[in-house]
Protein backbone atom coordinates (compact mmCIF):
# COMPACT_ATOMS: atom_id res chain seq x y z
CA UNK A 1 0.00 0.00 0.00
CA UNK A 2 1.28 3.28 -0.69
CA UNK A 3 0.39 5.48 2.27
CA UNK A 4 0.64 8.65 -0.17
CA UNK A 5 -2.37 7.61 -2.70
CA UNK A 6 -4.60 6.68 0.74
CA UNK A 7 -7.83 8.00 1.11
CA UNK A 8 -7.78 11.04 2.84
CA UNK A 9 -9.90 10.84 6.44
CA UNK A 10 -12.26 13.61 7.30
CA UNK A 11 -9.77 14.37 10.29
CA UNK A 12 -6.93 15.07 7.16
CA UNK A 13 -5.26 11.68 8.05
CA UNK A 14 -3.24 10.28 4.73
CA UNK A 15 -5.32 7.16 5.11
CA UNK A 16 -8.95 5.82 6.20
CA UNK A 17 -10.31 4.28 9.12
CA UNK A 18 -10.03 0.50 7.67
CA UNK A 19 -6.60 0.89 6.76
CA UNK A 20 -6.08 2.08 10.52
CA UNK A 21 -8.12 -0.52 11.72
CA UNK A 22 -6.85 -3.26 9.75
CA UNK A 23 -3.27 -1.92 10.67
CA UNK A 24 -3.53 -1.77 14.60
CA UNK A 25 -5.26 -5.41 13.83
CA UNK A 26 -2.04 -7.06 12.88
CA UNK A 27 -0.14 -5.03 14.68
CA UNK A 28 -2.05 -6.54 17.70
CA UNK A 29 -2.41 -10.30 16.65
CA UNK A 30 1.44 -9.99 15.97
CA UNK A 31 2.54 -9.06 19.40
CA UNK A 32 -0.38 -8.69 22.21
CA UNK A 33 -0.97 -12.71 22.33
CA UNK A 34 2.67 -13.31 22.59
CA UNK A 35 2.99 -10.30 25.39
CA UNK A 36 -0.07 -11.99 27.40
CA UNK A 37 1.38 -15.27 27.31
CA UNK A 38 4.74 -14.00 28.80
CA UNK A 39 2.75 -12.35 31.76
CA UNK A 40 0.64 -15.07 32.28
CA UNK A 41 3.58 -16.49 33.45
CA UNK A 42 4.76 -13.55 35.11
CA UNK A 43 2.23 -13.17 37.36
CA UNK A 44 1.92 -17.31 38.19
CA UNK A 45 5.14 -16.60 39.43
CA UNK A 46 3.66 -14.14 41.73
CA UNK A 47 0.76 -15.68 42.91
CA UNK A 48 1.95 -19.16 43.40
CA UNK A 49 3.77 -18.27 46.87
CA UNK A 50 0.03 -17.58 47.82
CA UNK A 51 -1.41 -21.07 47.14
CA UNK A 52 2.21 -22.39 47.98
CA UNK A 53 2.44 -20.74 51.61
CA UNK A 54 -0.46 -22.90 52.46
CA UNK A 55 1.56 -25.96 52.74
CA UNK A 56 5.44 -24.40 53.25
CA UNK A 57 4.18 -22.57 56.15
CA UNK A 58 2.85 -25.58 57.53
CA UNK A 59 6.19 -27.21 56.44
CA UNK A 60 8.78 -24.85 56.89
CA UNK A 61 6.92 -23.46 60.37
CA UNK A 62 6.79 -19.59 58.73
CA UNK A 63 4.37 -17.50 60.61
CA UNK A 64 1.89 -15.04 58.85
CA UNK A 65 4.37 -12.48 59.57
CA UNK A 66 7.30 -14.31 57.63
CA UNK A 67 5.24 -14.81 54.61
CA UNK A 68 4.25 -10.84 54.47
CA UNK A 69 7.11 -10.01 55.26
CA UNK A 70 8.68 -12.10 52.13
CA UNK A 71 5.71 -11.45 49.98
CA UNK A 72 6.92 -7.87 50.31
CA UNK A 73 10.70 -7.63 50.09
CA UNK A 74 10.08 -8.70 46.37
CA UNK A 75 9.01 -5.33 46.27
CA UNK A 76 12.58 -3.80 47.31
CA UNK A 77 15.06 -5.40 44.45
CA UNK A 78 11.98 -4.85 42.23
CA UNK A 79 11.83 -1.04 42.91
CA UNK A 80 15.55 -0.54 42.51
CA UNK A 81 16.12 -2.28 39.41
CA UNK A 82 13.33 -0.89 37.30
CA UNK A 83 13.60 2.61 36.18
CA UNK A 84 17.50 1.64 35.16
CA UNK A 85 15.98 -1.68 33.27
CA UNK A 86 13.49 0.77 31.24
CA UNK A 87 16.52 2.85 30.57
CA UNK A 88 18.31 0.51 29.08
CA UNK A 89 15.23 -0.93 27.25
CA UNK A 90 15.01 2.33 25.61
CA UNK A 91 18.87 1.47 24.47
CA UNK A 92 18.70 -1.63 23.48
CA UNK A 93 15.19 -2.73 22.81
CA UNK A 94 12.66 -5.24 23.97
CA UNK A 95 14.52 -8.62 22.99
CA UNK A 96 16.99 -8.63 24.73
CA UNK A 97 15.68 -7.10 27.58
CA UNK A 98 13.25 -10.06 28.22
CA UNK A 99 15.39 -12.71 27.34
CA UNK A 100 17.61 -11.22 30.28
CA UNK A 101 14.36 -10.49 32.80
CA UNK A 102 13.02 -13.44 31.93
CA UNK A 103 15.27 -16.16 32.12
CA UNK A 104 16.60 -14.38 36.08
CA UNK A 105 13.26 -14.70 36.87
CA UNK A 106 12.34 -18.44 35.93
CA UNK A 107 15.19 -19.50 37.69
CA UNK A 108 14.85 -17.65 41.07
CA UNK A 109 11.55 -18.91 41.03
CA UNK A 110 12.60 -22.24 40.26
CA UNK A 111 14.77 -21.90 43.19
CA UNK A 112 12.28 -21.19 45.92
CA UNK A 113 11.74 -24.80 45.63
CA UNK A 114 14.76 -25.51 47.62
CA UNK A 115 14.24 -23.05 50.03
CA UNK A 116 14.48 -24.24 54.16
CA UNK A 117 14.84 -20.70 56.29
CA UNK A 118 13.11 -17.41 56.62
CA UNK A 119 16.27 -16.12 55.38
CA UNK A 120 16.01 -18.42 52.28
CA UNK A 121 13.36 -17.28 51.37
CA UNK A 122 13.83 -13.47 52.07
CA UNK A 123 17.02 -13.53 49.52
CA UNK A 124 14.76 -15.32 47.31
CA UNK A 125 12.47 -12.93 47.16
CA UNK A 126 14.83 -10.00 46.56
CA UNK A 127 16.07 -11.85 44.15
CA UNK A 128 13.28 -12.61 42.08
CA UNK A 129 12.22 -8.82 42.45
CA UNK A 130 15.49 -7.73 41.06
CA UNK A 131 15.67 -9.85 38.05
CA UNK A 132 11.63 -9.26 37.27
CA UNK A 133 12.05 -5.69 37.70
CA UNK A 134 11.53 -3.45 34.31
CA UNK A 135 9.28 -6.40 32.61
CA UNK A 136 6.17 -4.72 33.29
CA UNK A 137 6.60 -1.38 32.92
CA UNK A 138 9.33 -2.18 29.75
CA UNK A 139 6.04 -3.52 28.16
CA UNK A 140 3.75 -0.43 29.32
CA UNK A 141 6.65 1.48 27.72
CA UNK A 142 6.83 -0.87 24.32
CA UNK A 143 3.10 -0.81 23.67
CA UNK A 144 3.26 3.32 23.56
CA UNK A 145 6.31 2.81 20.84
CA UNK A 146 3.36 0.88 18.56
CA UNK A 147 0.21 2.22 19.30
CA UNK A 148 -1.23 5.60 19.76
CA UNK A 149 -3.30 6.93 23.20
CA UNK A 150 -6.48 6.64 21.93
CA UNK A 151 -5.81 2.86 21.14
CA UNK A 152 -3.64 2.29 24.13
CA UNK A 153 -5.95 1.71 27.19
CA UNK A 154 -8.05 -1.04 25.02
CA UNK A 155 -4.68 -2.87 24.34
CA UNK A 156 -3.25 -2.50 27.58
CA UNK A 157 -6.07 -4.17 29.27
CA UNK A 158 -6.01 -6.80 26.89
CA UNK A 159 -2.18 -7.18 28.10
CA UNK A 160 -3.53 -7.19 31.67
CA UNK A 161 -5.79 -10.02 30.79
CA UNK A 162 -2.91 -11.84 32.08
CA UNK A 163 -3.53 -10.83 35.32
CA UNK A 164 -6.93 -12.65 35.65
CA UNK A 165 -5.99 -15.06 33.48
CA UNK A 166 -3.19 -16.64 35.96
CA UNK A 167 -5.82 -16.33 38.73
CA UNK A 168 -8.57 -18.37 36.70
CA UNK A 169 -5.69 -20.91 35.74
CA UNK A 170 -3.13 -20.68 38.57
CA UNK A 171 -5.77 -21.21 41.07
CA UNK A 172 -6.97 -24.73 39.85
CA UNK A 173 -3.53 -25.70 38.37
CA UNK A 174 -1.93 -24.77 41.46
CA UNK A 175 -4.21 -26.65 43.63
CA UNK A 176 -3.95 -29.53 41.72
CA UNK A 177 -0.04 -29.78 41.35
CA UNK A 178 0.03 -28.94 45.54
CA UNK A 179 -2.81 -32.21 45.61
CA UNK A 180 -1.54 -34.57 42.99
CA UNK A 181 2.37 -34.08 43.45
CA UNK A 182 2.89 -34.15 46.63
CA UNK A 183 5.67 -36.68 47.11
CA UNK A 184 6.65 -37.59 44.34
CA UNK A 185 10.41 -37.83 43.56
CA UNK A 186 10.67 -36.79 47.29
CA UNK A 187 9.39 -33.13 46.71
CA UNK A 188 6.48 -31.60 48.09
CA UNK A 189 3.62 -30.26 46.55
CA UNK A 190 4.97 -26.53 47.09
CA UNK A 191 8.32 -27.63 45.39
CA UNK A 192 6.61 -29.02 42.53
CA UNK A 193 4.14 -25.92 41.81
CA UNK A 194 7.17 -23.38 41.94
CA UNK A 195 9.56 -25.55 39.30
CA UNK A 196 6.53 -26.05 37.02
CA UNK A 197 5.74 -22.73 36.92
CA UNK A 198 8.86 -21.11 36.91
CA UNK A 199 11.24 -23.14 34.49
CA UNK A 200 8.97 -22.05 31.24
CA UNK A 201 9.87 -18.17 31.86
CA UNK A 202 13.68 -19.22 31.01
CA UNK A 203 11.70 -20.82 27.52
CA UNK A 204 10.20 -17.86 26.41
CA UNK A 205 12.27 -15.81 27.57
CA UNK A 206 14.82 -17.23 24.20
CA UNK A 207 11.34 -17.21 22.42
CA UNK A 208 10.82 -13.45 22.84
CA UNK A 209 14.21 -12.63 21.24
CA UNK A 210 13.61 -14.39 17.88
CA UNK A 211 10.36 -13.49 17.72
CA UNK A 212 9.26 -9.85 18.74
CA UNK A 213 10.66 -6.60 16.74
CA UNK A 214 11.85 -3.86 18.57
CA UNK A 215 9.50 -1.43 17.05
CA UNK A 216 7.41 -0.69 13.82
CA UNK A 217 10.33 0.74 11.95
CA UNK A 218 12.12 -2.99 12.36
CA UNK A 219 9.24 -5.00 11.88
CA UNK A 220 9.64 -6.72 8.70
CA UNK A 221 6.00 -8.20 8.93
CA UNK A 222 4.92 -4.64 8.36
CA UNK A 223 4.14 -3.29 4.84
CA UNK A 224 5.43 -0.06 4.09
CA UNK A 225 1.69 1.51 4.34
CA UNK A 226 1.31 -0.14 7.44
CA UNK A 227 4.38 1.11 8.86
CA UNK A 228 3.96 4.66 7.62
CA UNK A 229 0.20 4.89 9.16
CA UNK A 230 2.22 3.92 12.46
CA UNK A 231 4.63 6.18 12.40
CA UNK A 232 2.24 9.30 11.27
CA UNK A 233 -0.28 8.20 14.29
CA UNK A 234 2.41 8.43 16.73
CA UNK A 235 4.34 11.44 15.32
CA UNK A 236 0.88 13.29 15.04
CA UNK A 237 0.28 12.49 18.93
CA UNK A 238 3.49 13.64 19.87
CA UNK A 239 3.18 17.16 18.55
CA UNK A 240 -0.24 17.06 20.41
CA UNK A 241 1.47 16.41 23.58
CA UNK A 242 4.40 18.65 23.05
CA UNK A 243 2.12 21.28 24.24
CA UNK A 244 1.23 19.64 27.47
CA UNK A 245 2.89 16.37 28.35
CA UNK A 246 6.52 16.58 30.18
CA UNK A 247 9.30 16.18 27.71
CA UNK A 248 12.22 15.76 30.69
CA UNK A 249 11.89 13.96 33.91
CA UNK A 250 13.05 16.76 35.92
CA UNK A 251 10.03 18.30 34.40
CA UNK A 252 7.39 16.22 35.05
CA UNK A 253 8.87 15.43 39.16
CA UNK A 254 8.26 19.43 39.55
CA UNK A 255 4.86 18.98 39.23
CA UNK A 256 2.11 17.51 41.82
CA UNK A 257 0.10 15.13 38.65
CA UNK A 258 3.67 13.14 38.72
CA UNK A 259 3.43 12.43 42.65
CA UNK A 260 -0.50 11.30 42.23
CA UNK A 261 0.36 9.05 39.77
CA UNK A 262 3.29 7.74 41.89
CA UNK A 263 0.67 7.15 44.96
CA UNK A 264 -2.18 5.32 42.17
CA UNK A 265 0.84 3.07 41.36
CA UNK A 266 1.27 2.20 44.94
CA UNK A 267 -2.61 1.77 45.27
CA UNK A 268 -2.97 -0.43 42.35
CA UNK A 269 0.18 -2.66 43.62
CA UNK A 270 -1.53 -2.86 47.32
CA UNK A 271 -4.88 -3.97 45.68
CA UNK A 272 -3.62 -6.48 43.22
CA UNK A 273 -1.14 -7.85 45.82
CA UNK A 274 -3.93 -7.76 48.74
CA UNK A 275 -5.88 -9.81 46.24
CA UNK A 276 -2.94 -12.36 44.84
CA UNK A 277 -1.28 -12.88 47.83
CA UNK A 278 -4.15 -13.25 50.34
CA UNK A 279 -6.76 -14.79 48.38
CA UNK A 280 -6.15 -18.39 49.05
CA UNK A 281 -6.15 -18.06 52.96
CA UNK A 282 -9.18 -15.82 53.06
CA UNK A 283 -11.24 -18.66 51.52
CA UNK A 284 -9.58 -21.28 53.76
CA UNK A 285 -10.27 -19.33 56.51
CA UNK A 286 -13.68 -19.04 55.10
CA UNK A 287 -14.09 -22.75 56.22
CA UNK A 288 -13.33 -24.36 52.63
CA UNK A 289 -11.68 -27.39 53.17
CA UNK A 290 -9.08 -29.22 50.35
CA UNK A 291 -6.09 -27.13 48.78
CA UNK A 292 -7.93 -28.29 45.67
CA UNK A 293 -11.07 -26.02 46.36
CA UNK A 294 -9.59 -23.24 47.53
CA UNK A 295 -8.11 -23.29 43.62
CA UNK A 296 -10.92 -24.08 41.98
CA UNK A 297 -12.96 -21.15 44.12
CA UNK A 298 -10.41 -18.86 43.64
CA UNK A 299 -10.58 -18.25 39.94
CA UNK A 300 -14.12 -16.82 40.72
CA UNK A 301 -12.71 -13.38 41.53
CA UNK A 302 -10.37 -13.36 38.69
CA UNK A 303 -12.99 -14.48 36.13
CA UNK A 304 -14.59 -10.99 37.27
CA UNK A 305 -11.66 -9.45 36.97
CA UNK A 306 -11.02 -10.52 33.44
CA UNK A 307 -14.56 -9.10 32.36
CA UNK A 308 -14.19 -5.87 34.64
CA UNK A 309 -11.32 -4.54 32.94
CA UNK A 310 -12.83 -4.85 29.16
CA UNK A 311 -15.55 -3.74 30.02
CA UNK A 312 -13.73 -0.11 31.99
CA UNK A 313 -11.13 0.32 29.30
CA UNK A 314 -13.15 0.29 26.25
CA UNK A 315 -15.57 2.57 27.75
CA UNK A 316 -12.80 4.45 28.87
CA UNK A 317 -11.35 4.78 25.19
CA UNK A 318 -14.81 4.99 23.76
CA UNK A 319 -15.23 8.83 26.29
CA UNK A 320 -11.38 9.61 25.97
CA UNK A 321 -11.54 9.76 29.74
CA UNK A 322 -9.43 8.64 32.34
CA UNK A 323 -9.80 9.84 36.09
CA UNK A 324 -13.34 8.66 36.54
CA UNK A 325 -13.29 5.45 35.08
CA UNK A 326 -10.33 4.57 37.76
CA UNK A 327 -11.24 6.06 40.43
CA UNK A 328 -15.33 4.32 40.38
CA UNK A 329 -13.87 0.97 39.93
CA UNK A 330 -10.95 1.45 42.40
CA UNK A 331 -13.76 2.57 45.08
CA UNK A 332 -15.71 -1.12 44.12
CA UNK A 333 -12.56 -2.97 44.98
CA UNK A 334 -12.56 -0.47 48.48
CA UNK A 335 -15.87 -1.53 49.43
CA UNK A 336 -15.01 -5.27 49.01
CA UNK A 337 -12.31 -5.35 51.77
CA UNK A 338 -14.38 -3.04 54.06
CA UNK A 339 -17.24 -5.49 54.04
CA UNK A 340 -14.98 -8.79 54.22
CA UNK A 341 -14.53 -9.10 57.27
CA UNK A 342 -18.34 -9.46 57.78
CA UNK A 343 -17.82 -12.52 55.59
CA UNK A 344 -14.92 -13.86 57.79
CA UNK A 345 -17.10 -17.29 58.32
CA UNK A 346 -18.95 -17.96 54.96
CA UNK A 347 -17.68 -19.33 52.24
CA UNK A 348 -20.25 -17.68 49.88
CA UNK A 349 -19.70 -14.31 51.07
CA UNK A 350 -15.94 -14.22 51.31
CA UNK A 351 -15.73 -15.36 47.73
CA UNK A 352 -18.12 -12.71 46.73
CA UNK A 353 -15.90 -10.05 48.64
CA UNK A 354 -12.86 -11.09 47.31
CA UNK A 355 -15.11 -10.61 43.44
CA UNK A 356 -15.66 -7.31 44.35
CA UNK A 357 -12.28 -6.35 45.35
CA UNK A 358 -10.18 -8.58 42.54
CA UNK A 359 -13.46 -6.73 39.67
CA UNK A 360 -12.65 -3.03 41.21
CA UNK A 361 -8.98 -3.02 41.42
CA UNK A 362 -8.86 -5.19 37.70
CA UNK A 363 -10.86 -3.03 36.26
CA UNK A 364 -8.99 0.12 37.52
CA UNK A 365 -5.38 -0.96 36.96
CA UNK A 366 -5.26 -0.75 33.16
CA UNK A 367 -7.09 2.47 32.93
CA UNK A 368 -4.60 3.93 35.20
CA UNK A 369 -1.25 2.39 33.56
CA UNK A 370 -2.68 4.02 30.36
CA UNK A 371 -2.26 7.67 32.24
CA UNK A 372 1.69 7.80 32.84
CA UNK A 373 1.78 7.63 29.18
CA UNK A 374 -0.16 10.35 27.95
CA UNK A 375 1.19 12.40 30.97
CA UNK A 376 4.88 12.22 29.70
CA UNK A 377 6.61 12.00 26.08
CA UNK A 378 9.97 11.96 24.68
CA UNK A 379 12.80 11.23 26.91
CA UNK A 380 10.89 11.44 30.03
CA UNK A 381 8.09 8.54 28.78
CA UNK A 382 10.38 5.71 29.41
CA UNK A 383 12.10 6.55 32.69
CA UNK A 384 8.73 8.06 34.32
CA UNK A 385 6.30 5.51 34.33
CA UNK A 386 9.27 3.09 35.28
CA UNK A 387 9.49 5.81 37.50
CA UNK A 388 6.10 5.63 38.74
CA UNK A 389 5.83 1.91 38.96
CA UNK A 390 8.97 1.65 40.83
CA UNK A 391 7.73 4.07 43.53
CA UNK A 392 4.35 2.37 43.50
CA UNK A 393 6.14 -1.18 44.04
CA UNK A 394 8.36 0.14 46.57
CA UNK A 395 5.75 1.46 48.81
CA UNK A 396 3.55 -1.46 48.28
CA UNK A 397 6.50 -3.57 50.20
CA UNK A 398 5.07 -2.14 53.24
CA UNK A 399 1.37 -3.57 52.40
CA UNK A 400 2.07 -7.63 52.47
CA UNK A 401 4.04 -6.89 55.67
CA UNK A 402 1.68 -4.91 57.43
CA UNK A 403 -0.68 -7.18 56.66
CA UNK A 404 1.11 -10.25 58.07
CA UNK A 405 2.01 -8.57 61.06
CA UNK A 406 -1.54 -7.10 61.76
CA UNK A 407 -2.79 -10.34 61.54
CA UNK A 408 0.11 -12.27 63.81
CA UNK A 409 -1.06 -9.64 66.38
CA UNK A 410 -4.68 -9.64 66.22
CA UNK A 411 -5.28 -13.98 65.02
CA UNK A 412 -7.64 -12.33 62.34
CA UNK A 413 -6.66 -10.79 58.64
CA UNK A 414 -9.73 -8.17 59.21
CA UNK A 415 -7.48 -4.84 60.50
CA UNK A 416 -5.40 -6.13 57.59
CA UNK A 417 -8.57 -5.67 55.18
CA UNK A 418 -9.45 -2.68 56.68
CA UNK A 419 -5.76 -1.28 55.82
CA UNK A 420 -6.51 -2.64 52.21
CA UNK A 421 -9.70 -0.68 51.46
CA UNK A 422 -8.22 2.23 53.22
CA UNK A 423 -5.37 2.35 50.58
CA UNK A 424 -7.78 2.01 47.18
CA UNK A 425 -10.55 4.13 48.52
CA UNK A 426 -7.75 7.26 48.86
CA UNK A 427 -6.41 6.81 45.57
CA UNK A 428 -10.15 6.70 44.17
CA UNK A 429 -10.55 10.09 45.99
CA UNK A 430 -7.13 11.77 44.98
CA UNK A 431 -7.41 10.89 41.95
CA UNK A 432 -10.74 13.06 41.45
CA UNK A 433 -9.17 15.97 43.76
CA UNK A 434 -5.55 16.14 42.38
CA UNK A 435 -4.86 15.01 38.87
CA UNK A 436 -5.93 17.29 35.96
CA UNK A 437 -6.40 15.44 33.03
CA UNK A 438 -5.18 16.51 29.23
CA UNK A 439 -7.36 15.88 25.97
CA UNK A 440 -6.44 13.14 23.83
CA UNK A 441 -5.92 13.12 20.29
CA UNK A 442 -8.36 10.87 18.37
CA UNK A 443 -6.49 9.27 15.96
CA UNK A 444 -9.00 7.14 14.21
Amino acid sequence: MNSTAAPVSAEGRPYGDAEADATYSKVFWRIIPFLILCYLFNFLDRINVAFAKLQFSRDLHFSEAVYGLGSGIFYIGYSLFEVPSNIMLDKIGIRKTLVRIMVLWGLFSAVTAFMRTPQHYYIIRTLLGAAEAGFFPGILFYVTQWVPASRRARITALFFMSVPFSGIIGGPLSGWVMHSLSGFHGLQGWQWLFLMEGLPACVLGVIAFFYLSDGPRDAPWLTAGERAIILYDLEKEATVERGHSHRAIGSALRTPGFYVLAFLSFAVFTGIGGVTFWLPTIIRNSGVKGILSVGLLSALPYMAGAAMQIIVARHSDRMLERRWHFAVPAMVASLGWFLMPLAAHSPVFSVLMLTLAALGILGAAPTFWSMPGAFMTGPARAAGIALISSIGAAASFASPSIVGWLSTRTGSLAAGQYYLGTVVLLSALLVLIGFREHARVKTA
